[in-house]
């Protein structure tokens, strides 16, 4: 299983999130005893060498938000030699092409999505993977066209559209520490098997990590658990053997 380490920026600064609501988010001052004082590159760095981890998702709030890029602390945490997942709420082919020089791979949030025509074209009009991102607050979509289409339908939907991989992300549990929604992530995996699966949202140790494994989940975005100790570097390595 992948562990992927997150930064979410906000603001030009690595913010803790907590469920979803983006305007009480404040800087990371400290993790694991390192001091981070808003730095997504210190942020980057502590997931590089205290878990050796090889990828970070970087969802750009500020983008998502409509405002600008931000392209040098993407480039910043890249120069690390991470390899990056970027959300910046790209909504077009144009959007998508401004984020590929910064990412390894750009995710695609649902929140953002105009429709599943526009997640095509960006799948055919890039050539970096793109990681389609099943955003849920419960077990709700968060869409900017509301419609009657369930999560394992979007998600499936998605597939179908050219999308390399399928991350599923629930804000409302980002940071709260309640765990993952094990039955809805086996919904989606059902939905769509043949492409890889990821989980984002609540992540509190080794035990929730198996119990994705068990379900077919490919990897897991982590932050909380990570930035306190819960996660240590030997649960990460057990973690990449399941």
């Amino acid at each position: 299983m992948r562990i992927i380490g997150v930064v979410d920026l906000k603001d030009g600064q690595a913010v803790h999130a907590r469920g979803g609501r983006r305007d009480e988010y404040v800087a990371v001052d400290q993790a694991l005893g390192l001091t981070i004082a808003g730095s997504a590159t210190a942020l980057a760095r502590l997931y590089r060498d205290r878990f050796d981890l090889a990828e970070v998702y970087v969802a750009d709030l500020n983008a998502i938000a409509g405002s600008p890029l931000h392209s040098v602390a993407l480039s910043a945490m890249a120069r690390i030699g991470v390899s990056l997942l970027v959300d910046a709420g790209v909504a077009s082919v144009d959007a998508a092409r401004q984020v590929a020089p910064h990412a390894h791979t750009i995710v695609v949030g649902l929140e953002t999505l105009p429709s599943m025509q526009i997640l095509a074209s960006i799948c055919d009009g890039v050539s970096n993977p793109i990681v389609f991102s099943l955003d849920l607050r419960g077990r709700s979509p968060i869409t900017r066209d509301p419609s009657t289409a369930s999560p394992d339908e979007i998600a499936s939907q998605a597939v179908d559209a050219g999308a390399d991989a399928l991350l599923v992300l629930d804000v409302a549990r980002v940071g709260t520490r309640t765990g993952p929604d094990v039955e809805m992530l086996r919904r989606i995996r059902r939905a769509a098997p043949a492409v890889p699966l990821l989980a984002g949202g609540g992540v509190r140790g080794l035990n929730d990590l198996q119990d994705l494994a068990d379900i077919g989940c490919d990897g897991a975005l982590v932050a909380t658990a990570l930035q306190d100790g819960r996660l240590t570097r030997a649960h990460v390595e057990a973690a990449n053997r399941l």
